[in-house]
């Protein structure tokens, strides 16, 4: 069964809510991907309204002594806002509820602004973990006397395990959090001994940039980037690259771009990479003396142009508050 938002013949009319909860339950793919895109269209009417509120208590100053100012036409404007809201909404006026379809719906192609730039086979040390499954996939790699021997499959099945752990070793994925700090903390310090920027920040950037490792940037071939930090691959790159659309600020307004962006072998490369891009470019000088000033270089870096969001430089603020708890702990 496909809902429409349409059915919902008006804001309070909680049955097509309803419908869109049963398609969502159903075991057909269809509807739930019909139920995604309806709840999205939803939530984008929702934050028209929230919008528009906002809008009206701004006008209410000037309204103080005009006739029209009573709570009965306050009550039928308000109905009328949600009405509104929810029309806008189903003619995707705004768009909205297409990227949140698209970011909830599993494509790999998008990435949020806040993400520009897996314990993804690692333990808490920072140590690779090899599945049992990935290890047995060949039954050369285990001890099984049972096991007719082949020298030649033999040959062929190592390197093809050795192939399959060198991955894992150099793209890991990341289950947690603190698994993509445990990760990054040594190659973090290195940053901080060289440029003294302290380590947690580099981690916080990288957190930041890439979902805690979870929205890595991925190659045509859907492997990982291991771009940490979304640095773009700009004429000056030499090496392998690939491109993702990304949401960027231009004159106050998101607008989407499809962009190139670098990628490297393993993640330490990635990190290498950051580190030459501060030092190596002159507008990321003035941000550097203020290195172990933490806020002062945020909003340097910001400054500089590292990124086009205008709360970057808060954003990672706050998952340095994250990063510096699970270093703690």
């Amino acid at each position: 069964m496909t809902t429409r938002i349409a059915d919902a013949q008006n804001f309070l009319d909680v049955n097509g809510l309803n419908s869109i909860r049963q398609d969502a339950k159903s075991g057909d793919k269809a509807s739930k991907e019909a139920a995604l895109d309806q709840a999205a269209k939803q939530f984008e009417s929702i934050f028209m309204q929230m919008l528009m509120k906002s809008m009206r208590k701004a006008q209410d100053v000037l309204a103080s002594d005009s006739p029209f100012n009573s709570e009965s036409t306050k009550f039928y404007r308000d109905m009328h806002d949600q009405q509104m809201s929810l029309e806008m909404s189903n003619n995707g006026s705004l768009g909205l509820s297409e990227l949140i379809v698209r970011q909830l719906g599993g494509d790999d192609n998008f990435k949020p602004h806040t993400i520009l730039r897996s314990d993804g086979n690692l333990d808490s040390r920072g140590s690779v973990r090899i599945t049992q499954s990935a290890l047995l996939t060949n039954r050369n790699l285990v001890n099984d006397p049972t096991a007719k021997q082949d020298p030649e499959k033999d040959r062929q099945t190592n390197g093809s395990a050795a192939a399959q752990m060198a991955s894992l070793l150099q793209s890991p994925t990341f289950e947690q959090p603190k698994d993509f700090v445990s990760a990054l903390t040594a190659d973090a310090k290195r940053v901080q001994d060289k440029i003294k920027v302290p380590f947690e920040v580099v981690i916080a950037q990288a957190a930041l940039e890439t979902g805690w490792g979870q929205k890595i940037i991925k190659t045509d071939s859907g492997e990982s980037s291991n771009n940490l930090f979304n640095i773009k691959a700009d004429s000056r790159w030499a090496g392998d690259k690939t491109h993702k659309e990304t949401l960027e600020f231009e004159n106050g307004a998101m607008v989407k771009k499809r962009e190139p962006f670098r990628v490297y072998d393993t993640i330490g490369e990635s990190v290498n990479d950051y580190l030459n891009l501060l030092t190596g470019s002159e507008r990321y000088q003035g941000a550097l003396e203020k290195a172990e000033n933490v806020e002062q270089f945020l909003h340097g870096i910001q400054g500089a142009g590292y990124a086009t969001d205008p709360d970057y430089a808060k954003k990672i603020m706050a998952t340095l508050r994250t990063v510096t708890s699970l270093l703690n702990k």
